[in-house]
């Protein structure tokens, strides 16, 4: 394997620029303690899965929203130090939503020195005649936002389409398939897009959204409200979102044990017949330490109870 991916995750760990200059030494010291986090888990993310390498050409797809800004910042400051040469557009898919203020991001593209792109199609209008009045229209409308972004990958020469999400976007993915879908499929951090035509990137999959909005708040992005998709109070995404920050509020290092868990995956001791081959299984007298263990009981008591007492006396359980 190339030692591309490890040294621009070691360009991007080392780095600390866009540091807290004039403000209170306090407040500094955790604006730069937020900046190395940042820069840390992006950079372990692109190396992780050998997100970003020499010659590529990286498509930074801008919503106006403070995911894309971070990522866009981010991506900048690592080209700036990387070992590697690697290239950066940034798009932005003007989907003609009323009072859209179509200047923000241009002007913030020029001011940073970043070439981009926007590209005008009014896929709102198609959302607004074709969904019904109050139902989710995320669906539709991302399925036309990605086929025009795979459509301008092409035409800019893009190897790599970079996407805003973040740890918890990914946690929600999960968990509405897991809820409404009926699978054990989340957002994957690297992939090859559905017209396998492109590799799509979420250098951010590490990242805390919390961290996220600290970010945009210290930076300053000027963000741009969706008046689409954004401000549906329906949405069971946002549902599951509340769930989550209810659990961690109640839990803290519940969501980072449940990201973990998306990359320590057993199939042995789940159920998919097409990834573990359970029905031509025979017992082969070689000990496994990956087998089951004592029928599949785990270390999951409530602390200071007597797990046998507590079966014995479960209502329901012989």
């Amino acid at each position: 394997m190339s030692r591309v991916p490890s040294e621009v995750a070691a360009a991007l760990v080392a780095s600390d620029a866009c540091g807290a200059a004039g403000t209170p030494q306090r407040q500094s010291v955790s604006i730069n303690k937020l900046s190395k986090r940042l820069h840390r888990l992006v950079g372990q993310a692109i190396g992780d899965f050998n997100m970003i390498g020499a010659g590529d050409k990286v498509m930074v797809c801008m919503s106006g929203g403070k995911d894309s800004y971070a990522l866009l910042d981010i991506l900048l400051n690592l080209r700036a130090r990387a070992p590697v040469d690697f290239d950066i557009v940034a798009v932005n898919l003007d989907q003609k939503q009323p009072g859209f203020p179509e200047h923000v991001l241009p002007d913030y593209l020029r001011a940073r020195g970043v070439p981009f792109h926007i590209e005008q199609q009014d896929t709102y209008s198609i959302v607004k005649r074709v969904v019904p009045e109050g139902a989710t229209m995320c669906s539709l409308c991302s399925r036309l936002r990605r086929g025009n972004l795979y459509r301008v990958a092409s035409e800019l020469g893009a190897t790599r389409i970079a996407l805003g999400h973040h740890r918890d976007d990914i946690l929600q993915t999960f968990f509405l398939n897991l809820f409404h879908g009926g699978r054990l499929k989340g957002m994957p951090p690297k992939l090859v897009s559905d017209d396998g035509r492109h590799v799509v990137i979420r250098p951010l999959a590490y990242v805390a959204e919390r961290d996220l909005q600290r970010w945009a708040d210290h930076r300053a992005f000027p963000i741009i409200p969706c008046s689409l998709c954004g401000s549906q109070e329906n949405l069971e995404r946002k549902q599951i979102g509340a769930m989550l920050r209810e659990w961690d509020k109640r839990d803290p290092g519940r969501l980072e044990s449940m990201f973990r868990a998306l990359g320590n995956i057993v199939p042995s001791h789940l159920m998919d017949r097409a990834v573990f081959p359970f029905t031509s299984l025979r017992a082969d007298g070689v000990p496994d330490p990956g087998g089951d263990l004592a029928f599949d009981a785990e270390p999951c008591t409530v602390p200071g109870d007597n797990p046998v007492q507590w079966l014995q006396e479960a209502p329901g359980i012989d």
